[in-house]
């Protein structure tokens, strides 16, 4: 099991309340850092990730950890008939809410404050699931998993978004000093928030990332279907059904 990371070492408190407290402080400045530190490539990857569940037409989606709601506005493209997002972070979700708005889709995406852990809807109520970089900050992962297969209907599939880390060189090596050393003093720099962008680097390293974590959604009996990795492995979609 991944060892346990939180973003800030001298305080007290559990991770979900320290990983809520951060997106909180870095909430104003989160999807600029977001899009600047990825050159925009996350915004890629999501449309990847939305295309993958076409083909099922869900019609009711849950984005999980929806942050400020990027996910959950790609999941638009769908043309479903609901989306929910739920997080841990008011902050964030206040700034989702702003991007919501200004599109005028508040009748289609709902956000509400909501735990991955103790999600706030009955069984099989979503035919499909998303959540882009949130599974890592979960508190207990394979409760958060569990929870989320259990408000997905039978047959409906989970996309999982989530950092990994590449193995070939020289993109490893590249890859280790951007995260390591670049990303913390650029977020630093522009969120005022240290403590987040060291968080990052330690949760990613720590994270069960491909074969490990495919082995954790199979033993919560998620039916597997093939992976994708993303950018010389970067980051991977990881595709469930239930």
């Amino acid at each position: 099991m991944a060892e346990k990371v939180i973003p800030y070492k001298d305080k007290q408190g559990s991770k979900k309340e320290q990983v809520a407290e951060m997106f909180d402080n870095i909430s104003h400045r989160y999807d600029f850092l977001n899009h600047f530190l990825s050159l925009g490539i996350d915004k890629l990857w999501r449309k990847k990730a939305v295309n993958i569940l076409s083909e099922k037409s869900p019609k009711r989606i849950l984005d999980v950890a929806t942050g400020t709601a990027d996910f959950a506005i790609e999941s638009l493209k769908l043309n479903p008939e609901k989306i929910y997002g739920i997080d841990i972070s008011e902050g964030m979700l206040a700034k989702g809410r702003e991007k919501i708005s200004k599109d005028s889709k508040q009748e289609i995406i709902e956000l509400k404050k909501g735990d991955s852990e103790n999600i706030p809807f009955d069984d099989e109520s979503f035919d499909a699931i998303t959540v882009a970089f949130g599974v890592r900050n979960f508190e207990n992962l394979e409760k958060g998993l569990n929870e989320m297969k259990r408000v997905l209907k039978t047959g409906g599939r989970a996309v999982i978004l989530e950092f990994s880390k590449p193995k070939a060189f020289p993109i490893k090596q590249l890859y280790n000093f951007y995260f390591h050393n670049l990303l913390p003093s650029i977020g630093k720099l522009v969120s005022k928030d240290a403590s987040a962008y060291t968080y990052l680097p330690e949760s990613v390293e720590a994270f069960p990332e491909g074969k490990d974590f495919e082995d954790i959604l199979a033993k919560i009996n998620y039916r597997l279907l093939p992976s994708h990795p993303l950018m010389f492995g970067i980051a991977t979609i990881y595709v469930v059904e239930k």
